[in-house]
Parts: structure tokens; sequence; C-alpha cells
């Protein structure tokens, strides 16, 4: 821990709850203290006393071109120049909706929001207010923002109602989410045979990744998919961390399917605050001013954001190869030599990758769930974060969370890392 950053952050508790402004960031799930952050470039930080790190963060997930590309940092100055915020519609904000509908074929009309949890709690209204239906369905271990509904942890059972996992969240909000374990084609099927027609919508993180990353099983989706049209439920994909990362379409063009809602933040932002849920034109139309669901949002478009976000996609879509094949190219490469390593060194592990984003598990199990996740070796974790961060490599601080890499990472980088991880492991 750092000398200045100790002092930082002794000062930060007296006047911001546990000295941080999200929970993950004061370093709870492996001890010790955060260090505090005076620049980034590219693929590293810096932090307040001058240390420097290989970032596998990247902001959790925005930064997919680095941090501080030049392209996004001009197109903020000039658009800042023009005015940082207006309460009345620009152009960029047309631009921005234009190209979501044109990169993500489910979408056929979108709108804007300022954060990830705004663009799911409005997507929850939106799809309850659209099936005049009350109950939605979500996901243990899948994370969809803060919202009273959604901050629901699962009952005591399978087809339990959910329970408040926050203080101040009313039992009678989470009794109206139901939380199904990930992964458990029975339960879902069950649950809509006995509910169907009381459920308003099922909103999942398209791939989960807010519990480690974890993959749907083969036909998973695919039975999301066919169940909620089914029962005349919508089917709502999280995409705010995979969205505009894994492709122009996310997951939902990976796998070939048309979910009725999306909700997308973090790449479509370039790092600045921002979120966007879109659909169906028919069930969008029902959001205020043309219909009875009310959202609004005063920087929700905010011109600094559109401009950054804009500039980023369109960086992601130019060149040969473009910046997705790039990633994929960086990716694999990182996927392999760090396989290689743990086998080499004979350490129980669980790598999941799916182009840029990554999560390595200290456990010999499957991953289909949050239940595996939480059996990992936690211990073993906390040392090897610590570890790698002596020696200058960034990983997130907590075995929950997936790693990100940009289009700033290259294989040099990606050596030097694993070069870092063989000397960790070495030590623990």
């Amino acid at each position: 821990m750092s000398n200045l950053s100790s002092k930082l952050f002794a000062e930060a508790k007296k006047y911001i709850p546990g000295g941080v402004n999200s929970p993950v960031r004061a370093f709870r799930n492996v001890g010790g203290e955060p260090f505090f952050v005076r620049r980034a470039k590219g693929c590293r930080i810096t932090d307040v006393d001058d240390k420097t790190y290989i970032d596998y963060i990247g902001s959790w997930g925005p930064n997919i071109l680095g941090h501080a590309p030049v392209e996004v940092i001009s197109a903020i100055h000039q658009t800042a120049k023009n005015g940082i915020s207006f309460g009345i519609p620009c152009p960029a904000e047309v631009e921005m909706a234009k190209t979501i509908t044109e990169w993500v074929p489910s979408v056929e009309k979108v709108r804007m929001t300022s954060s990830g949890t705004e663009a799911t709690m409005s997507a929850i209204r939106l799809a309850r207010g659209f099936t005049s239906r009350d109950f939605i369905v979500k996901f243990d271990g899948c994370y969809h923002g803060h919202s009273d509904s959604l901050l629901v942890a699962a009952g005591s059972g399978a087809l339990t109602h959910g329970e408040p996992n926050s203080a101040g969240v009313p039992k009678s909000f989470a009794e109206k989410t139901i939380v199904l374990p990930y992964n458990d084609p029975e339960a879902l099927t069950k649950l809509f045979e006995e509910m169907g027609e009381q459920i308003a919508a099922i909103i999942v993180e398209s791939y989960p990744a807010n519990a480690g990353l974890v993959f749907p099983r083969e036909g998973y989706l695919e039975l999301l998919s066919s169940i909620t049209k089914k029962h005349g439920a919508l089917l709502i994909f999280d995409e705010v961390m995979t969205g505009f990362r894994l492709g122009k379409a996310g997951v939902q063009g990976l796998e070939n399917l048309t979910p009725d809602l999306s909700c997308f933040g973090k790449v479509i932002g370039g790092g600045l605050p921002v979120g966007a849920f879109g659909g169906r034109a028919d069930v969008m139309d029902f959001l205020a001013p043309d219909g009875p669901v009310y959202h609004a949002g005063t920087l929700s478009g905010n011109p600094l954001a559109m401009a950054a976000g804009l500039t980023q996609l369109r960086q992601l879509g130019s060149g040969k190869p473009d910046g997705f094949g790039k990633l994929e190219h960086v990716g694999a490469h990182f996927e392999a030599g760090l396989r290689a390593l743990m086998e080499k060194k004979g350490v129980p592990h669980r790598i999941n990758r799916v182009g840029s984003m990554f999560c390595l598990f200290f456990t010999d199990r499957e991953i289909i769930n949050v239940d595996d996740v939480m059996k990992q070796d936690m211990d073993f974790f906390k040392k090897f974060f610590h570890a790698c961060l002596d020696k200058g490599v960034y990983i997130a601080p907590s075995p929950y969370e997936t790693g990100f890499l940009s289009t700033a990472h290259s294989i040099d980088d990606i050596d030097e890392t694993l070069n870092v991880f063989e000397d960790a492991l070495s030590e623990i």
C-alpha cells in the first residue's frame, strides 16, 4: 500500500462511506487498502505515488480502446467547446440511437439514460407496463444494477419469491421478483407452468459477468426466448457489459437471438456516465411522451457522453482487422498462455473467456452458476491478487469480477503479465 494512497484513503473515510463511491473499490474481498490513481494511458494506470500497473479492469469495461485514447479525448474536448449539457435534444443523441439500431438488429427504437442501473430499472418498468403484469424473473448471481426491484437474492428454494439482499429494500418490492438458479432449465420450466401468465419479463445477463464470467449451457438462452414467447412475457437481455464489447451486436449477435428489450452501457459512453435500453418498436412506444410508462433523465443523451461513445464505436468498427478482431487475437493469446501456466504450476483452475472478457477461477469444478463460483479457493485468490499487485499487474480486487482487455493491450503486455503471474504463483 503506497504512502500517499494510504493517507488519501484515511481522509476519504472521513467524508465518504467506507472511503469509496462503489463497494468493490474498498478491497474488502481481498484485504488491504485500495490505491488511488493519478493518471492512465493505454493499458496502464499510475497511482499517486507514481507506481505503474498493467490494468485489466478498464474502468470495469467501458475503456475498450484503453485509457485516454486520443480520438475520444479529442471528441470530448471539441464537444465541450459548444457546451457540456443542454437538457434539450442534440444531434449526437440521434446519431447514437441510429448507430445502436444499425448494429443491434433486435433494437428498433432506443432511449438513453445516464447509467446501466437506470437502463435496467426502466426496462423492467416498461415490461410491466406493456404486459400489465407484475412479476419479473431474474437469476441468482446476475446483477442488474442497484434499483430496488433488482437488488434481490434467491429465497430458500428454487421457486420462492426473492428476498431483499440490501437493507432499505422493502420485502413487498422483492416479492414481485422471482429468483431462479442460472442454467437450470427444469426450475425455469416449472415456474412458467405454475405462473407463466403472471410474469411480465425475464431479465438476464446474456453472459453473466458479475459473479465471475459464466456461460449458458447449450440451448439455455434459446429456452428463455421460447418460453417467454409462449407465455406472452418479454425477454430482456442485460448487455451493459457485453454490448458492443463482444461484437457489434453483443451476445445476441453471437448467439443469433432476438430479445424483446436490451440494456446497454459502458462502451457506448467512452468512459463517461451512460446507459441505454431499446427493443421492439411497439414496446418502446409505450414510453412517455407517446405512451403511459414514464421515463425521464436530465442528463440522458448528454452530448459529451454521446460524442465519446460514438467516437469509440467508430474506432472499434474501423480498420483491418477491426477492433473486435484485434481483441479476439490478444484474448486468445492471453487464454492460451494462462492455461499453459496454470497447468505447468499444477494449480486447479477454470478459465472462461470470450473475446476481450475473461475470468480465472481457482477451482477444478465446472462453473455453471454462482454457487460454483463461490466454491473456488478464495484464500488462494487473495494471495494471488496481492502478489500480482505488488509486481505491477492490476486484476479485479474480487474473485467475483470479470477482467477486461482493450485494444491498447499488446502481445508484449500480455507476455509481461504472464511472467508476473508465474512469479506470483511461485510465491504462494
